[in-house]
């Protein structure tokens, strides 16, 4: 019988011998992104903070926050790929992207060899803790464009020695074929997708509950964790679905949910650092207290990623909620939402801020709304409703497909519906303007 852990020793280490480990590494990780990267440089002496200052986890909390909003600005003042990068782009063999908080600007990422074994190495924890195994044939339902999404979990699987059957070219009708032709025992997805396919499947007369696949595995969402959605979805699929979370900022997943399914997700803890904060004192919360992300991660060798503010919300709880024997913290429910505006469609990152940038490109717009809602009640969409300026009434069909094209372009491949709407019909705004307006079923939220 196989041991339930991808990695026995580190998945049961005692608390003590992990918080060592974690100290022995992190002071390694801030002398070498010191030594190497500019960004952080600057960071620690506008704080102070000098590497010998680090010498444990004790520590950490001397260590200046890193932020989003700092290392996009570095970007674009040292583009394309800013400080934070400590690679030479020459040895480096992997470009992603997500979206960014202001328009047409990405954040990019570049990425070693070296990373993406890690990369692969932590998805593999994942995997193998929710029961995947070599005899496995694992099915992705995934674009495979720049977007990271479920790239590292193919070459896990490859790496644990599944079958891995790919679906880029295919729409949802073909992606419910093979799964059902090729015999699929593990399907990964969002879970709004999951829920799409199996609609799908229903259509084309294909009975999911009685077919051979066995595992979900979601992420891209926070409602992988919601016991409504999760419930849903293993009744419509008859087999178990299992959450994950991870960032393109860190390149894989940091959290995974275990095959006894405890509630929540374990942290990867041998390669991640996870505080929760208080979003506005930033003191450190207790478990049991909602707060917001803050990880350290020890695997990116082409990007130092330390104290990096998420504004992801989560609710840490001990080892002992789950009786799995991995001694590693968990986050009950998952992640449960946003500090900030951020919107997640489909897995994708959506910022309001982004979509207005773009969408005030066209002068043709006199106002606009940002519309979610879910189709046949499990597929998110997002539409930019549009009023238009007199006198550019007959500019509206080229400027529909244009902005659907730039909106797209730049939020990860995501696609938009462009709306016309009478003028005067959309809300106008004194003080602040709140141009979202969200009716999905599940927003990311409890």
């Amino acid at each position: 019988m196989s041991s339930p852990y991808w990695n026995p020793k580190m998945e049961t280490l005692p608390r003590e011998d992990l918080r060592r480990l974690q100290g022995h590494r992190l002071s390694k990780l801030v002398e070498r992104a010191y030594a190497t990267s500019a960004f952080h440089k600057k960071l620690f002496d506008d704080a102070g903070v000098a590497p010998g200052d680090i010498k444990g986890y004790d520590d950490l909390q001397r260590i200046p926050f890193t932020t989003r909003d700092a290392w996009m600005q570095n970007q674009q003042q040292h583009p394309p790929f800013g400080e934070m990068l400590v690679a030479e782009p020459v040895d480096t063999i992997r470009y992603h992207t997500t979206s960014g908080t202001s328009g047409r600007t990405p954040l990019r990422v570049l990425d070693t060899r070296t990373d993406w074994k890690w990369i692969s190495e932590c998805w593999a924890y994942g995997f193998w803790g929710a029961g995947v195994r070599q005899t496995d044939r694992v099915f992705f339902a995934f674009s495979y464009g720049t977007f990271i999404g479920f790239w590292g979990a193919h070459y896990a699987c490859e790496k644990i020695g599944c079958m891995v059957l790919p679906s880029g070219n295919m729409n949802t009708a073909q992606r419910v074929g093979l799964i059902d032709e090729i015999g699929a025992t593990v399907v990964c997805a969002t879970p709004t997708y999951a829920l799409r396919l199996a609609q799908e499947a229903r259509e084309l007369g294909i009975d999911l509950p009685r077919g051979s696949v066995e595992r979900l595995i979601l992420s891209g969402e926070p409602a992988g964790s919601i016991p409504a959605t999760k419930r849903l979805i293993e009744e419509q699929w008859g087999a178990q679905a299992y959450d994950t979370a991870g960032m393109t900022e860190i390149g894989t997943i940091m959290m995974f949910e275990s095959e006894n399914q405890p509630g929540g997700t374990h942290i990867i803890e041998d390669h991640f650092i996870e505080e929760v904060i208080d979003p506005e004192t930033k003191e450190p919360v207790d478990y049991g207290r909602q707060g917001e992300r803050v990880v350290t991660s020890f695997g990116r060798s082409a990007i130092p990623l330390i104290r990096y503010r998420t504004r992801d919300l989560v609710v840490k709880a001990p080892h002992t909620m789950s009786d799995c024997g991995r001694t590693w913290d968990l986050y009950d429910g998952g992640i449960r939402g946003r500090v900030d505006d951020m919107l997640l469609i489909r897995g994708t990152n959506v910022y309001p801020r982004a979509i207005e940038s773009i969408v005030r490109e066209y002068p043709a717009v006199d106002e606009f709304q940002i519309y979610l809602w879910t189709k046949d009640g499990i597929r998110d969409e997002i539409a930019v409703r549009c009023e238009i300026r007199s006198g550019y009434e007959d500019q509206w069909n080229a400027v529909a497909r244009q902005m659907q094209a730039d909106l797209s372009t730049n939020t990860e491949g995501l696609g938009f519906h462009i709306e016309r709407v009478e003028s005067g019909s959309l809300p106008r705004f004194e003080l602040k303007a709140k141009r979202v307006l969200d009716e999905r079923v599940v927003k990311g939220e409890r």
